[in-house]
């Protein structure tokens, strides 16, 4: 972004997106940025690190953070993991985006209300998902009832699949950042590597195409990504901590597998604007999801301090 001049109002600054599990952070993240960063499903727990989505336009550089959605029901090591990763957020942020899914708050919600009630930073409520509330006028009572809760900025209802009124929500995030320069050049649109972006789309495809069936006990990692002039060679494995997950994974003759090797491909593609050769493969590494060593081999708390745990 050196070739930039920065109007003397420009602003820059982090903003964390936060919220329970499905809320729809990772889909208004996509949509603010008008690319798919953040993989979606249907499945809770989706997103499990946090993902830094920049956005850099000729009046500000909004640096968004998704983060795992805050949940209580869940244990073990990598819920714990993705507990930590979306509070540790909370600290280095100029402005919070608090998202919430209609007009019903759950348990993990009132967690969120709990958590965000310590910050000090502006809290901005995004009501997700208004375009699915028939009623519109139970809604104005359950704005009311959060705003006695938490002291909100603004208040924005919106619906990220559909982008109703998010232009209006950057205009309200914009103004909470910094008079700054843009602290990433303008071209970057993430801090991930392709690297990770190839295992986060296999994992997309394996939660959106096996649903229900599909084991919380998952994890992508790709061990070769080799790049050349007109193909991108990747080599992934699908770990899994027991036999009969290696099963349902596989499916019928491979059936399966073969449908989500196909579609992460086809979205790689898109993705890098290059032919994709993909290989993936199937291993069992039995209770990986609550052993620390086997997190951190396979990614998980590269940002946090292992010694909290």
């Amino acid at each position: 972004m050196t070739n930039m001049e920065y109007p003397e109002n420009y602003r820059s600054g982090y903003v964390a997106i936060i919220g329970r599990p499905n809320v729809g952070k990772s889909t208004l993240l996509n949509y603010i940025l008008g690319f798919h960063l953040s993989i979606t499903s249907k499945k809770p727990q989706t997103t499990r690190h946090r993902l830094l989505g920049i956005k850099t336009t000729e009046t500000a550089q909004s640096v968004y953070i998704d983060t795992p959605g805050l949940h209580k029901k869940y244990k073990g090591a990598i819920h714990t993991y993705m507990n930590k990763e979306a509070m540790s957020t909370l600290q280095d942020v100029d402005v919070i985006v608090f998202v919430v899914d209609g007009i019903k708050l759950t348990s993990e919600d009132e967690y969120a209300i709990e958590l965000l009630e310590k910050c000090d930073q502006p809290i901005i409520l995004a009501v997700n998902k208004v375009d699915k509330i028939k009623d519109k006028e139970i809604l104005l009572p359950f704005i009311e009832d959060l705003s006695q809760r938490l002291s909100f900025a603004q208040i924005v209802p919106v619906s990220a699949s559909k982008g109703s009124n998010v232009a209006e929500l950057e205009k309200h995030i914009e103004s909470h950042l910094n008079l700054s320069v843009a602290y990433f050049p303008e071209e970057q649109i993430t801090d991930k590597s392709d690297r990770f972006l190839a295992s986060e789309l296999i994992r997309e495809k394996l939660m959106r195409l096996l649903g229900q069936e599909l084991p919380y006990a998952i994890a992508v990692e790709v061990e070769a990504f080799e790049e050349e002039a007109s193909i991108i060679k990747i080599s992934g494995i699908i770990w899994v901590e027991r036999s009969n997950q290696k099963s349902i994974i596989i499916g019928n003759k491979g059936h399966q597998l073969k449908e989500v090797g196909k579609q992460a491909r086809i979205s790689m593609e898109r993705l890098y604007d290059k032919k994709v050769f993909l290989k993936l493969w199937v291993k069992v590494k039995e209770g990986w999801s609550d052993d620390q060593k086997a997190l951190k081999s396979l990614g998980y708390f590269d940002s946090l301090n292992t010694e909290e745990f």
